[in-house]
């Protein structure tokens, strides 16, 4: 009998730190979907489009547009990609340049979802397509304002109004399924980082979100009031073998980087909280190899850096220590600035929590460095956590405990709701 070393190793673990074992046999919900394609009921003269990204693979890691026209086992007629394209080759908030063009690899003609920012354009690219059915198939990474689930709403307004069908082949939820943290968004601050209430954290897969979508929020979508159809038809592919405990690599699938600062489950882990940190001036760390693990600017050096660093060391932030960090983003914010800052160590992830550890930093840099303190724009933190009570307790000099605590009630009103949607 022979035992890979990764999930001997893994069994082992499981048993000393609680965590779950490897689970070489989760399937996607594509596997699931192609199983279909030998049913007698499966109409074969159906016309589908995808909506897909460089994460879209098969087990074997081959992206499932050029396999499905390879293999020739469905009706495939046109493919949509979202921010970063589909193929990858996009840094944040490009885009092609055009509407649409033609994918060298499969022939297909592929639409820019990244400019479609309301319903009714993805309902015009879905009826150019000439598509019966649009299949959804991304990773997610767990985020409110991570702006896959954003496209996939509008995408289901787009085939609620065209009257399409819409499939959700569901992939894990990489950072587990079980945490949820963070406030709803609210009407005032919704844009393409979020849609619609939902909290930072959410601990739902693509899938379950897609169900809530639909049955929570579409038939009020401003949208649809004039459209006697008030949700879209849709069907989701579930997974087998995954549990909500899992982590991404608790589930034997192989990491493919989403977009071009999430090279890592590990970096998806810290991203609900240190995304927030895109709303001030400091470097977040893109560009980088280490992009939201490390985080500072130029008046965070020498002394001041030590004091911050023991600032937050100080306050023994469960699962999470720091280290002093000098770095020189190539890119964004702080481009080519030498800047002095902290580096994240996540010492476990169990008891980590992303969003009050970053709310933590925020209130410190804030007391610490009052008159440096800046945002990146108007309504930057608010968009990100959602309200305005993360912005105006900081402005009063709260304690990060304070601030989390506020948002607390709130949360669990998500839950319940929440709860109504989880497949698994």
């Amino acid at each position: 009998m022979k035992f890979s070393f990764s999930v001997l190793a893994a069994s082992l673990l499981g048993l000393t730190n609680g965590y779950t074992p490897i689970n070489n046999k989760v399937k996607i919900g594509f596997e699931a979907w192609e199983e279909t394609f030998s049913s007698p009921d499966f109409n074969k003269d159906t016309k589908y489009a995808l909506i897909v990204n460089p994460t879209s693979v098969t087990r074997n890691l081959q992206l499932i547009a050029d396999y499905l026209v390879e293999s020739k086992k469905i009706n495939l007629v046109a493919l949509a990609g979202l921010e970063h394209g589909i193929r990858g080759s996009l840094q944040a908030g490009v885009t092609i340049g055009n509407l649409s063009f033609v994918d060298e690899i499969t022939g297909l003609q592929v639409y820019d979802g990244y400019r479609y920012r309301t319903g009714a354009a993805w309902s015009q690219a879905f009826t150019e397509m000439d598509a019966d059915t649009i299949v959804f198939d991304i990773q997610d990474i767990g985020s409110r304002f991570y702006t896959y689930i954003s496209a996939m709403y509008d995408a289901m307004l787009g085939a609620a109004l065209a009257n399409k069908k819409f499939i959700v082949l569901d992939r894990p939820n990489p950072i587990n399924g079980v945490d949820v943290d963070g406030d709803i968004i609210v009407p005032q601050f919704m844009s393409y980082i979020g849609r619609v209430p939902i909290v930072t954290q959410h601990g739902m897969t693509v899938g379950e979100l897609a169900m809530m979508f639909n049955n929570e929020f579409l038939p009020n979508d401003v949208e649809l009031s004039n459209s006697q159809v008030k949700t879209v038809d849709l069907q989701v592919f579930k997974m087998e073998g995954w549990e909500r405990e899992m982590y991404y690599d608790q589930t034997g699938l192989n990491w493919v980087i989403p977009s071009p600062n999430m090279p890592n489950m590990d970096t998806a882990i810290v991203y609900p909280g240190q995304g927030i940190i895109e709303a001030i001036t400091i470097s977040e760390g893109r560009g980088t190899s280490i992009p939201f693990f490390v985080f500072g600017g130029d008046y965070t050096q020498g002394k001041n850096l030590a004091k911050l660093q023991k600032a937050m060391n100080d306050l023994n932030l469960p699962g999470v220590v720091f280290s002093q960090f000098y770095f020189k983003p190539p890119v964004s914010k702080m481009r080519n600035i030498q800047s002095g800052g902290l580096k994240l160590y996540v010492t476990n992830r169990d008891t980590y929590k992303s969003i009050p550890t970053t709310i933590a930093i925020l209130s410190t840099i804030k007391k610490l460095f009052p008159n440096d303190y800046k945002y990146s724009g108007d309504r930057m933190l608010q968009n990100r956590t959602g309200t305005s009570y993360v912005f105006d307790m900081l402005n009063a000099n709260a304690n990060y405990q304070d601030i989390v605590l506020e948002y607390q009630n709130r949360l669990e009103v998500f839950k319940k709701m929440r709860a109504k949607y989880l497949l698994y």
